[in-house]
């Protein structure tokens, strides 16, 4: 890490960064705390007592500072304290209240019935066991500094009581009316009665979310409603309706108390955020049946059929009403329980893990996580439909479980489908032939395994095994346990290699496949035509191109090379239309040629070219072909050998640099690869809040989002305060020439909404002055699309386009930011769109259109089109 201070003199960045083979600048690598030694340095490492020393320290640190926060929240210590102190005084911290205690402070119907009126309050003050008060303490730990500090302790604690109040009587209120209605699993936790302060902290974080920025309001709303509908929906009891109704309350108070803030609407989340939402809800579903198979008494309504999703250990007196109807009956069901005291015993929880597995693939946006999850999930819905069918009765009781152990399969389902567009990520052929490869070499192995040393040892099944036997048994070994009684017959292993068999083959080939998933889903994606791309970084590399050339290197890009390889064009195909990412890059003597090669390459596949932002030269190149051409964007360039700050012109940019110094604002330059994980939340959740108060998607093509920050050449440059607060960031591009970098490109810039004012300014001045004693000749701010300094007479379809940035204007302001670039005193150069035929200016159009806003839904272009009307 590089840190930059403030004022213009301290604002200089350090000795240019060496070159690694290829020319690309190595990445910045934060400096190492005094004492340690850089990697590769040669200098000795600590020794171990100094490592214990510094862990040591490093404990004393984190105490020290977790003692400051709690010391800045009385009332959270208050409650803590005095939660565990009324538990240890009744003697209810280990199994909870007795069970006259409860009677008395407990909510429930019974009590209200019997008009107990202060149950919903008292029931504050206890929990229903051990497990209940660390699970309390620690929600309360997380959720009520943070409510103090944005609240204040008498707000917190004033939603705190009227969350448990509204929360215990709704929950109470619910059970009581399903009760009535005679819905069974109401029915059957009616007489209960809860205790547990869990109630006002869900109502309490739901307030909570509506203080935070959107990607955590989103984030904590999201499981605020998550965790006690699950507990709900699969353990049953009355405190889980109870917090529900709880979070639904605070959720409600907070949307009334943040009416008239603007920025706390509700706007769609960007693609990733989508991808992270939609991965907590597969995560939850996965949970779920894990979180009710710790109560012995669960009664959930998603709960009655969870042996599909979770296997449970026979009862003794399930494995005698096996017994009782034949010896190979009885044999299975002591195979199925015998499965529970050996490492098999895993595979009770295979399809909880494969969700966990594929919620990371679908967090990555993946489709092929999605179709897998989408698959498992129809398997699950025909599997209770052909249940149903297989009791042959449609009793009342019978249907309404059925229905209610469908709604999850059928919900996720829909979730997944309505979101399917947030997953357009594929995998090479290559990456998808290798995991098939191992899947298939894996379940190979496994079965010839099973069926081969079996046939060794066949004395050792009951009954004596036969090829065909084994066959039939091995879709036993590769389902949970819940599954056997679904199966047909097969031999059941009595012998001790046979169980070795039955235990470990299934076993050992889900390992492989899960593994093998998680570490698929888990790579990055790379380019379609990897290949492709790293020869035309290459050639990028050691020739350069133009200022906006390294959009060329992003994902979605394809390239077509000339004869000699010596120039490229990076392009992608939208409607028949094959679009340009800039200019042609490479060899100069071979860019001007190269236009006219990719026009011959796209005319031979009937694809119709069209040159985007590209530069007088290519435009030049292209009217030679007898191409049309329209300005729609103005790059900006900062020239910085004589580049100083002085004079009137400049008394902005000085301001800017002046405040930072006085508010301890410094400018840090990262990687974000390598930029520490607190960094990169605070950078995701401005990105966010951006993409938010938009209320539209994000935009694409020639505008990068968080997903091109990773790449070790583009350079972030952070605006930070003394708390380690984000305030804003710009991410650099490296413009080449001869193989190193010879100018920078401006790309993603965000700030924080609540944060130092004049912080972007303040980060593009110290970037060009770093940049300056680096040696580089040029900075460009990039060029705004729809935006021109209009220095040349429009022509009429020139007059069309700049009529459309100024109606987008309101909704992405391109216009105000050519406005502010100019604070900068940049030269402006223009930027072109060359296209063949007039003609084709309709498909043109709706191209340009789909590669800016490839996601755009129809509901959102209403939105767009009443924003422009109004």
């Amino acid at each position: 890490m590089i840190r930059l201070g403030a004022a213009p003199a301290r604002a200089l960045v350090g000795e240019r960064q060496p070159l690694r083979d290829g020319g690309q600048p190595a990445p910045r690598v934060p400096e190492q705390s005094r004492g340690e030694s850089a990697p590769g340095s040669g200098a000795p490492a600590p020794r171990p007592p100094q490592r214990l020393a510094r862990a040591a320290a490093r404990t004393a640190a984190l105490a020290t500072r977790l003692a400051a926060r709690l010391g800045e929240a009385p009332l959270t210590l208050v409650l803590l304290v005095g939660l565990w102190a009324v538990g240890a005084a009744t003697g209810s911290l280990a199994r909870g209240p007795s069970a006259a205690l409860l009677e008395r402070v407990g909510a429930g119907s019974p009590t209200l019935g019997e008009g107990r009126w202060w149950t919903p309050l008292t029931s504050l003050f206890w929990c229903s066991g051990i497990g209940a008060y660390v699970f309390t303490s620690l929600l309360l730990l997380l959720v009520a500094p943070a409510a103090e500090r944005r609240l204040g302790a008498l707000r917190t604690l004033g939603v705190l009581v009227a969350g448990q109040l509204a929360g215990a009587l709704a929950g109470t209120g619910l059970v009581a009316a399903g009760a009535v209605s005679g819905e069974q699993w109401t029915t059957s936790v009616v007489d209960q009665s809860a205790v547990g302060p869990a109630v006002g902290l869900f109502a309490l974080a739901g307030v909570l979310g509506y203080r935070l920025t959107v990607l955590w309001r989103r984030r904590l709303h999201l499981l605020v409603v998550l965790v006690p509908l699950v507990m709900a929906l699969y353990v049953g009891h009355l405190q889980s309706v109870q917090c529900f109704s709880g979070a639904l309350a605070g959720l409600a108070a907070g949307a009334l108390l943040s009416r008239g803030r603007p920025h706390l609407r509700s706007h769609r989340s960007s693609h990733t955020e989508t991808r992270v939402l939609v991965a907590l809800c597969l995560v939850a579903a996965a949970l779920g049946p894990l979180i009710a198979s710790l109560y012995d008494n669960a009664a959930g309504p998603f709960n009655t059929f969870s042996e599909i999703y979770l296997s449970h250990r026979l009862s003794p007196d399930e494995v005698a009403d096996f017994c009782a109807v034949s010896a190979h009956d009885c044999a299975r069901a002591h195979a199925v329980e015998r499965i529970f005291d050996t490492p098999a015993r895993l595979m009770a929880a295979l399809f909880p893990a494969l969700l966990l597995v594929l919620a990371e693939g679908l967090r990555r946006g993946l489709r092929l996580a999605w179709r897998i999850t989408v698959a498992t999930e129809l398997l699950w819905t025909a599997m209770l439909v052909w249940l149903f069918t297989e009791t042959g009765t449609g009793s009342g009781g019978v249907v309404q479980y059925f229905v209610e152990a469908l709604l999850l399969p059928l919900i996720t389902t829909g979730l997944l489908l309505a979101t399917r567009k947030r997953f357009p990520l594929r995998l090479p052929v290559a990456v998808l032939g290798r995991l098939a490869a191992v899947l298939g070499g894996a379940l190979l192995v496994a079965s010839a395994a099973y069926t081969g040393l079996g046939m060794l040892v066949a004395g050792q099944f009951e009954p004596v095994a036969s090829f065909r036997g084994l066959v039939a048994g091995l879709p036993a070994q590769y389902l949970p346990p819940a599954y056997n009684d679904l199966l047909p017959d097969y031999p059941v292993a009595v012998g001790p290699f046979a169980r070795v068999l039955e235990t470990y083959c299934g076993l050992a080939f889900w390992a492989v496949a899960l593994g093998a998933l998680l570490v698929v889903f888990r790579r990055p994606v790379v380019h379609v035509d990897a290949e492709d791309a790293a020869r035309a970084r290459t050639l990028l590399t050691e020739h350069g191109g133009g200022t906006l050339s390294f959009l060329t290197t992003w994902d979605g890009n394809h390239y077509w090379f000339d004869e000699d390889g010596r120039a490229a064009v990076a392009y992608r195909v939208l409607n028949t239309v094959a679009l340009t990412t800039g200019d042609p890059f490479g060899d100069p003597e071979a860019r001007a040629r190269a236009v006219a090669g990719f026009a011959r390459y796209c005319d031979a596949r009937g694809w119709t070219p069209c040159f985007y932002s590209v530069t007088p030269e290519t435009r030049a190149a292209a009217g030679q072909l007898g191409w049309r051409s329209l300005q729609v964007a103005e790059d900006t360039v900062v020239a910085l050998p004589d580049l100083a700050f002085t004079g009137r012109k400049w008394q902005d940019i000085r301001t800017a640099l002046n405040k930072a110094g006085k508010q301890g604002i410094t400018a840090e330059w990262w990687s974000y690869h390598e930029a520490p994980l607190a960094l990169k939340e605070q950078i995701r959740a401005i990105s966010e809040e951006w993409v938010s108060e938009k209320g539209l998607p994000e935009m694409g093509f020639t505008l990068g989002g968080l997903e091109e920050l990773d790449d070790p050449a583009v350079r972030l440059l952070i605006a930070v305060d003394q708390d380690r607060a984000v305030h804003g960031l710009t991410s650099w591009m490296p413009v080449y020439e001869n193989g190193e970098p010879v100018g920078w490109t401006l790309d993603f810039m965000r700030r924080r909404s609540d944060g130092f004012r004049g912080v972007t300014e303040f980060l593009i001045a110290s970037a060009a002055l770093g940049f300056k004693q680096e040696g580089a000749r040029f900075v460009s701010l990039s060029g705004a699309p729809l935006a021109r300094s209009e220095k040349e007479p429009p022509t009429g379809l020139q007059k069309t386009l700049d009529w459309l940035g100024r109606a987008l204007e309101p909704v992405y302001g391109f216009r105000s930011l050519l406005a502010f670039k100019a604070k900068f005193q940049p030269e402006y150069r223009p930027m072109y769109m060359a296209y063949p035929d007039p003609a084709a200016l309709p498909s043109i159009t709706r191209a340009i259109g789909k590669a800016y806003l490839p996601h755009l839904t129809p509901a959102q272009g209403v939105r767009l089109m009443r924003k422009l009307s109004a």
